[in-house]
């Protein structure tokens, strides 16, 4: 492989936020879609975007596009890509499928028939009528959107979420790229206070602390194309390495995490430590009432209860209220919540700088932003 296609995939809302960061690790040729951001770069990308990038779902390494509008042109032109040059003889390769929109809606007839055309394309490169797939992973995806056929492999294995560190957890907890977009979006910077007065099982605090750091979020763990013989060991270990290299394990920061209920914020604690980051996190247990802060600027990043956490719309609407009381108190920070109820702003007493619409999970939510007032530049 020299030059190769990326995707990754993302929740809505997060498409520029992805685009950004994958600027930031010096990919140029970028395209943004619903759900996607496509790049191009060299194999050793395969290895940096799996082990950096904060907000994406996954990567995945596009072999082919193609309209089809019968089976038979979706079998031969899937037959016709290089599926013997990146799959070996003896890997796995099980064909998952989703179809939008496509005249070829059946998702199992189209996996059978990307699966059957595969299997033939390496018949003849293997010399062999049937593959054992007791080797390395290599999951096919074919995607069809109105006639538009796109086949890839994923490089990750279990989501860009899944860090690691999360030990323990909450009822409804964020997950760990939409906390890390979060953070992002509100342009948090390490030199400045950051609090999370309702933090949970602490995912906001942690990854701002990753942030802060600089520390990879994939540092941590592995990743399925880390087993492929197609991409060279040595490739991993240079990422792997770079990794440590541009970590700043000596950044202070001054990161808070609180919530009223002392059994989420022992669970924050372990999290934290398996994050390697709990020494930059103040978690306390202690009610919405109390927060406070001596710091004249800073910002407020929470994910309070909408719904899915609390029983009671009523209680979640008098928490909204005391919430826009108790912000106000921190008159120079800047805010943001992100909730899916739809009278938000009128229950916090206060309408919103700006406003995004994301998804937590299938649900979809606003991210309310408040800005403060600028600090003096240094």
């Amino acid at each position: 492989m020299s030059k190769i296609e990326l995707i990754a995939t993302t929740t809505f809302g997060l498409e520029a936020v992805v685009a950004q960061e994958v600027k930031d690790l010096g990919y140029e040729e970028i395209s943004v879609e619903n759900g996607k951001v496509t790049f191009t770069a060299n194999e050793s990308a395969i290895c940096r975007a799996n082990l950096w990038l904060r907000t994406a779902d996954r990567v995945r390494l596009k072999i082919g596009e193609f309209e089809a509008v019968t089976f038979d042109q979706l079998f031969e032109k899937t037959k016709s890509l290089p599926w013997s040059d990146l799959i070996p003889g003896d890997a796995a390769f099980p064909v998952d499928g989703k179809s939008v929109q496509s005249t070829l809606f059946s998702i199992s007839d189209c996996q059978a028939i990307v699966k059957k055309a595969v299997v033939e394309s390496m018949k003849k490169r293997f010399q062999t009528e049937w593959f054992k797939e007791d080797g390395p992973l290599y999951r096919i995806e074919v995607s069809m959107l109105k006639d538009l056929a796109t086949l890839t492999i994923d490089t990750t294995g279990p989501g860009l979420h899944k860090r690691g560190y999360r030990t323990a957890g909450s009822e409804a907890p964020l997950k760990e790229t939409l906390a890390a977009g979060l953070i992002l979006i509100a342009r948090w910077q390490p030199d400045i206070a950051l609090v999370d007065p309702m933090c949970g099982s602490g995912t906001i605090p942690i990854e701002a602390a990753l942030i802060g750091r600089n520390i990879a979020p994939g540092m941590n763990r592995t990743f399925v194309s880390e087993q492929w013989p197609t991409i060279p060991r040595e490739l991993w270990r240079e990422a792997r390495k770079e990794t440590h290299d541009r970590t700043d394990y000596n950044r202070e920061l001054d990161i808070t995490g609180t919530d009223i209920d002392n059994s989420l914020i022992e669970n924050a604690r372990k999290n934290a430590a398996e994050a390697e980051v709990e020494d930059q996190i103040h978690f306390q247990a202690r009610p919405l009432s109390d927060l406070s802060s001596k710091k004249k600027y800073g910002k407020v990043i929470c994910n309070p209860p909408y719904g899915e956490r609390l029983s009671s719309i009523k209680a979640i609407e008098k928490l909204y209220q005391q919430m826009g009381k108790q912000f106000k108190k921190l008159e120079t920070w800047s805010y943001y919540i992100i909730t899916a109820h739809e009278n938000f702003e009128v229950l916090f007493g206060k309408k919103a700088s700006k406003r995004r619409k994301l998804y937590h999970g299938n649900i979809k939510v606003q991210y309310y932003q408040y800005f403060g007032p600028r600090p003096p530049k240094r």
